[in-house]
């Protein structure tokens, strides 16, 4: 037997907070050499940060790093240990994306990274180079200081893996394992049976199976131990990386850390015998075949044991059921794991939520309520950090330290209902029933004199005084007038998370929350400027059909029961003066439902349709209840509002980053914001293609599901171009 003890890591790590970076790998090292393991993995760029984008552009970033690196190596650090370290280093006039690879005392090989992730929300091509030398490792010439410090001049530099006594260890890092021919593949074949792959990868609804099948499939044909890092966290920007540090032996998942956690360092430990990758390989005829005419990769020897014999006091780490949250369960955690690490890092002392008794603003409501329910459950689990934290943003003195989520709440948390004269008591209700659930401090605002005095200024100005459509005015009228309710909401939000701290002795200022799902951003169903406008926005890129599913799980789940109630209700703005035969809805204002939206979404960005080929799908999928001609229809008027409506994506709240189809503007869908709404080419071929179609076609089945109708658009778009 060759027993092998690893260790893989989840890191939280802060982009470009250095000595928070360091301390945090130290710590991991520190564990993962107490557990007796021998290999220590960290996540990608660990020592600066993943999300540090253009400052990766800067010297300093580099010399930090190394700065980082010879502090680690000139302690006992890697004494025994091989340890995987990500940093960015230069190599003439290129900067790589690197894994350096060190053990006792010395670098052993920096292994740049050869296929970089450049779509979606990663830019890496804009920071680094791909490294596509694969024939031989190049000397690299250490800098100076890290030279002088470490008393070795130079290291092998390149795509390689390293001989040691006993087995053969590779580095294989995050995007490569995705990409059509991976390098897993030939290391495998060149007898490499541990693969380290230091990632790091955010967390998207149902993306987990996607990474962990990548896993076992790497090991499950070829053999092989496949260990994978990641950060956990939110480490500055829109994203948090869900962690899930696991270890696969031969297809099987002996070892996961958590998705969703307030630790800062989380070390995965496992124990196997290398000699059942021996065994599944040899017993492998096309294996055997294809080994003996493989291309040769280089490698680094180094006359170290990383195994032990036969030891009945090591014990072999057993297959496990891989875990998986419900979708319903990331929207809970994964969006309060990162609201914690913003408000933490932020120097904010708690968050302000206009609360509108609907489902969006209620559903992150619930999401700030979970979050301060998992930071008295890991302070109840002993975590020093989390209990620091808390302890500091909720102004505890006298050792006290949160052990209750509602008196916490209240600590961090002011919810306010803006009500107006075109409110009504229901939402009002629902508002003040989910806070005193969650324990925020509740205000009950009314801003009808803010919104007369407005008026006033205005007729004074002109003469003339809006009126709702209802009461006889214009549809620009009843737009304005519904804009100046919600761009006040704004304002009347900003001075509260200013000024409440201030007026009840707290320190520092609050955060305002935006509560804009992704739909009716895709849609531009929103004023520019008004609650949509916020410091950041927890369910910025989470549909209105998942935020749905969550109200209902939540309402049991979370103990906040008055959620069961929200979401049942029809979503409506309440910017209309309500009457006995109109209510203001927003599916009707929108003139599509939300389902609709979420098809027209993912067709528009992960599929890449435009609206041509968005017709022509849809006629596939709703053919046996529309007809060409109503599916035209409803494209033409989704593109026709989401081109009027685009501007508004520039100016969206970050968001934490949930849906691979949201609109964001500035970091992840990058299109213009100046359209031609008309779209005359686009909209001419899909005419063409009914006419064809009607010419020939036969009667569709005129039933239709549900929710899936057309919706005419009886008041107009509240928000267009606004």
């Amino acid at each position: 037997m060759r027993l092998l003890t690893v260790a893989t890591c989840n890191l939280n790590q802060w982009a470009m907070d250095f000595d928070c970076n360091l301390k945090n790998i130290k710590a991991s090292i520190t564990q993962a050499k107490a557990a007796g393991a021998v290999i220590r993995l960290g996540p990608e760029l660990e020592i600066t940060g993943y999300g540090c984008e253009d400052h990766f552009l800067e010297l300093d970033t580099v010399t930090h790093a190394w700065e980082c690196l010879k502090e680690l190596l000139l302690g006992d650090w890697t004494d025994g240990i091989l340890c995987s370290i990500g940093m960015p280093v230069i190599k003439g006039s290129e900067r790589y994306n690197c894994q350096v690879l060190c053990m006792n005392r010395e670098i052993i090989l920096i292994r740049p990274k050869m296929w970089l992730a450049n779509d979606g929300n990663y830019r890496d091509l804009r920071w680094f180079t791909a490294w596509k030398q694969r024939e031989q490792l190049e000397d690299f010439q250490l800098p100076s200081e890290i030279s002088e410090a470490l008393s070795q001049k130079s290291v092998p530099f390149g795509y390689g893996y390293i001989r040691f006594l006993d087995t053969a260890v590779a580095a294989e890092v995050c995007e490569e394992l995705f990409t059509p021919v991976p390098p897993h593949a030939e290391l495998a074949l060149n007898g490499v049976e541990v693969f380290m792959n230091a990632s790091g990868s955010h967390h998207q609804l149902r993306k987990l199976d996607i990474r962990m099948r990548s896993f076992i499939g790497a090991t499950n044909a070829r053999g092989g131990v496949y260990m994978y890092s990641n950060h956990q966290g939110c480490d500055g920007g829109r994203l948090y990386y869900d962690g899930c540090a696991s270890i696969v032996v031969n297809g099987d998942v002996i070892a996961q850390g958590s998705q969703f956690s307030l630790k800062d360092i989380e070390v995965v430990v496992a124990q196997m015998d290398l000699d059942a990758v021996a065994s599944l390989r040899g017993s492998i005829s096309s294996f055997q075949e294809q080994a003996s005419c493989k291309a040769k990769v280089p490698s680094v020897s180094v006359p170290v044991k990383l195994t032990q014999p036969f030891n009945l006091k090591v014990s072999l780490t057993s297959p496990k059921t891989i875990m998986y949250h419900s979708p319903e369960e990331e929207i809970a955690f994964g969006p309060a794991c990162w609201l914690w690490d913003y408000l933490r890092r932020s120097g904010a002392s708690g968050f302000l939520l206009p609360l509108s008794g609907g489902a969006d603003s209620s559903s992150v409501a619930a999401i700030v309520g979970c979050m301060c329910q998992l930071v008295v459950k890991e302070i109840e689990s002993g975590d020093e950090q989390v209990k620091s934290d808390a302890m500091r943003i909720g102004n505890y003195i006298d050792g006290q330290f949160p052990t209750d989520s509602k008196e916490f709440a209240k600590r961090i948390f002011y919810t306010v209902y803006m009500g107006s004269e075109n409110s009504s008591e229901t939402t009002k209700k629902r508002a003040k029933e989910l806070a005193d659930e969650i324990g925020a401090w509740h205000l009950d605002v009314c801003i009808d004199g803010v919104v007369s005095a407005l008026l006033t200024l205005f007729q004074t100005l002109t003469g003339k005084r809006p009126r709702y459509k209802v009461d006889g005015g214009s549809n620009i009228e009843n737009l304005g007038l519904q804009n100046i309710q919600a761009r006040i909401r704004m304002v009347l939000a900003f001075m509260l998370a200013s000024l409440l701290p201030w007026v009840h002795n707290k320190p520092g200022f609050y955060l305002v929350l935006g509560s804009s799902n992704v739909d009716e951003g895709l849609r531009g169903y929103l004023t520019k400027y008004d609650c949509s406008s916020a410091d950041i926005n927890p369910i910025g890129s989470i549909s209105k059909q998942d935020l749905r599913m969550f109200l209902r799980w939540a309402a049991t789940r979370l103990g906040y029961p008055s959620l069961a109630g929200i979401e049942a209700a029809p979503p409506t703005a309440e910017r209309e003066p309500i009457r006995s035969d109109y209510t203001q809805l927003d599916e009707v204002d929108m003139g599509m439902t939300y389902e609709e939206l979420s098809v027209y979404g993912r067709l528009r960005k992960i599929f890449r349709c435009g609206p041509v080929s968005m017709f022509k799908n849809l006629c596939y999928r709703w053919g046996t209840r529309l007809s060409p001609s109503e599916v035209a229809e409803k494209v033409k008027y989704f593109f026709k509002y989401y081109s009027i409506n685009r501007h508004k994506m520039t100016v969206l709240t970050p968001s934490y980053h949930a849906e691979s189809y949201s609109p964001e503007d500035n970091r992840y869908d990058l299109r213009q914001f100046l359209y031609n709404s008309r779209w005359p080419y686009q909209f001419r071929k899909i005419d063409e293609i009914v006419d064809c179609l009607n010419g020939d076609s036969v009667a569709l089945a005129e039933s239709q599901p549900s929710g899936m109708g057309v919706v005419a658009a009886k008041s107009g778009d509240p928000t267009a171009g606004l």
